[in-house]
């Protein structure tokens, strides 16, 4: 959800490094801005309602010019509406503290109200503000040092109910204090001689260091020019490992593409053979992953497979379902990571709890594969983020190597899962003798050599064709996609992506399920999109083509069935693959056409309404 940034410089104007770390992070949140920082030790702060430029504009007086220190935020919006005096950072009723904060405190009515009782005013509705005070009360009772601050942040938050990360700037008798601490939600610290630096995300960081360190819940650190201090939930001093980032700051940028949503869509061949090139062994015909992990030993005793994730990252699990119940024969579940975690789920011996999750800090994710392993689970996960809380959780993990993802509506993330999918599934059903070694290198082969394909859907002419079908439909009532087999949750992804970016109704549907009610919805006004792939129910799948032009429905075949093609209203080719691949193919011209038709619709591709990119809060 919110971005936080923050910082405490050696020399020069802290300010412009805050506004770049907020620039990254906009995608988290954009609903408004702001940024706190020490002049002439006085803390001043800047915040306005809005997008990061209306903060750059309200920075142009020079107020916050020459702070060494400073804290910055990017919020989405959870209590209270957007507005300038509900953005953060909020400070404390001495003036001496400020607070930048993602997560919510769920108690925070029942602190108002104590403090309120107290003799404490409010000037927003934000819990944020709740914690600002608390915390600027709670070190008055304990003295006005950076000690005391500190004995103060986790006496305050000894009382919170809830998830947060938050960063703290304060002027104490002792100096200018940056603290920051964790409990929930990501937050990244690295320090330089020229600097400390915090982030919820590692984009945050890299254009000052690549060592970065993910602070664990409980953890409060301290952060100067050179040094970093970091206490543990006991209040003991601890060592926490410093990791390499391997992304480069230019991957944050555009790269000349009008949207990073539409410049993640061509990355897309980059990505999946960064994510499958140097894992598959040809001779062998199998997958070695690093570090072993997904050995024979691993594999063979996983006795069914629970697989936990949200939005894009679980219909990547649906069809992973479908491939390693395919290919390897093991029983597989899916399940909303927001469901399990509270439907009192049973866990049966010998279960693997699969996450996939992009960012590895999604909430109910972690939340759900942390109950599974109360229940007896064995976790591993599928992610983007190699530190991420997510992956340090896990036995086993396989990284995606996606690089960063800006667009909230996910897209290279979500090829790069599905690749990691057949690698697994592949991996499992070798290990267990369920594919023979000519099989699997059949399979593989083909993976290894999908790229030129990929690219094709990317060429002017598909692109193109993508763009004439969102032309023709971007009028449209209504909009339902259709898919059957592996093929199905490449529907409920193409249905998403529409809905997320371009804010029109759209539904993915079993094709089998069509006449089981959604048929009523067929008329002139409704587009159904089919997608439909040469395999074992590619015939059935043109039965739901005829039976929606039988009630006057439009029809666009998109996959690699020539059949389906021949007798659609309009259709989109795909190059011919495995059935089992191609999911990964199917899903680029949906992707193109829902961006499409966004951008007819005149909306703001990147940064959707009402969303952001890693929910790290329920």
């Amino acid at each position: 959800m919110c971005g936080i940034v923050g910082a405490y410089v050696a020399s020069g104007d802290v300010v412009p490094g805050l506004v770049q770390g907020l620039s990254v992070l906009e995608y988290r949140g954009y609903d408004s801005a702001g940024i706190a920082a020490v002049i002439d030790g006085e803390l001043r702060v800047r915040k306005r309602r809005g997008r990061l430029s209306n903060l750059e504009e309200a920075l142009e007086d020079g107020g916050l010019s020459g702070g060494l220190a400073g804290i910055g935020h990017t919020r989405w919006a959870t209590h209270g509406v957007p507005s300038d005096v509900n953005s953060h950072p909020h400070q404390g009723a001495s003036g001496r503290v400020a607070v930048v904060h993602n997560g919510i405190i769920e108690n925070y009515a029942l602190l108002k109200r104590e403090l309120l009782e107290g003799g404490e005013s409010f000037l927003s509705e934000t819990d944020t503000e709740v914690l600002a005070r608390l915390i600027d009360q709670t070190w008055a009772e304990e003295g006005t040092d950076q000690a005391a601050l500190m004995r103060a942040m986790r006496r305050a938050l000894g009382r919170v109910s809830g998830y947060y990360a938050i960063a703290v700037l304060a002027t104490t008798d002792d100096g200018t204090c940056l603290l920051a601490m964790r409990q929930g939600p990501p937050l990244v610290v690295g320090t330089t001689e020229d600097g400390g630096f915090l982030s919820s995300d590692v984009l945050g960081l890299v254009p000052h260091t690549r060592q970065v360190v993910y602070l664990e819940d409980g953890d409060l650190a301290q952060l100067e020019p050179g040094r970093l201090t970091v206490t543990d939930a006991a209040g003991d001093v601890v060592e926490r490992p410093s990791r390499e980032v391997e992304w480069d700051p230019s991957d944050s940028g555009r790269g000349g593409y009008p949207h990073y949503m539409l410049k993640e869509i061509h990355e897309q061949p980059d990505v999946i053979e960064r994510t499958c090139i140097d894992r598959i062994d040809l001779a062998s015909g199998d997958v070695r992953f690093e570090g072993g992990a997904f050995d024979d030993a691993f594999c063979n005793s996983i006795e069914r497979i629970q697989i936990l994730g949200c939005g894009t990252a679980l219909h990547a699990g649906q069809i992973a379902r479908y491939l390693i119940e395919g290919l390897a024969g093991l029983p597989v579940e899916f399940d909303f990571a927001s469901e399990f975690r509270y439907r009192s789920p049973r866990v049966a011996p010998g279960t693997v709890a699969l996450a996939i999750t992009q960012s590895g800090e999604t909430a109910d994710t972690l939340g759900a594969t942390r109950l599974a392993r109360e229940l007896g689970a064995r976790v591993a996960s599928i992610c983007n983020v190699a530190g991420s809380s997510q992956v340090r959780e896990s036995e086993a993990t396989i990284l995606t190597h996606a690089g960063p993802e800006i667009g909230v509506a996910s897209t290279k993330a979500f090829t790069a899962q599905l690749t990691a999918a057949v690698l697994l599934a592949v991996r499992i059903a070798r290990s267990r003798g369920t594919m023979s070694e000519d099989e699997g290198r059949a399979l593989l082969t083909e993976l290894s050599e999908l790229r030129p394909k990929v690219e094709s859907l990317l060429t002017q002419e598909s692109v193109a064709r993508t763009r004439d079908a969102a032309r023709t439909h971007a009028g449209a009532r209504g909009f339902l996609f259709l898919g059957r087999g592996v093929n199905f949750p490449v529907a409920l992804e193409g249905a998403l992506k529409l809905k997320e970016i371009a804010y029109v109704h759209a539904e993915g549907y079993a094709a089998g399920e069509m006449k089981h009610g959604p048929i009523a919805l067929i008329d002139p006004g409704m587009a159904v999109l089919v997608v439909n792939a040469e395999g074992p129910v590619a015939e059935k799948t043109r039965s739901n083509i005829e039976q929606v032009k039988a009630r006057g429905g439009v029809t666009v075949s998109v996959g690699s069935d020539g059949a389906s093609h021949a007798i659609a209203d309009s259709y989109v080719p795909v190059p011919r693959t495995s059935e089992w691949l191609s999911p990964i193919l199917n899903t680029i011209p949906l992707q193109l056409i829902s961006y499409h038709i966004a951008e007819i619709h005149g909306c703001d591709i990147d940064k959707p309404r009402n969303l952001a990119k890693s929910v790290t809060v329920e």
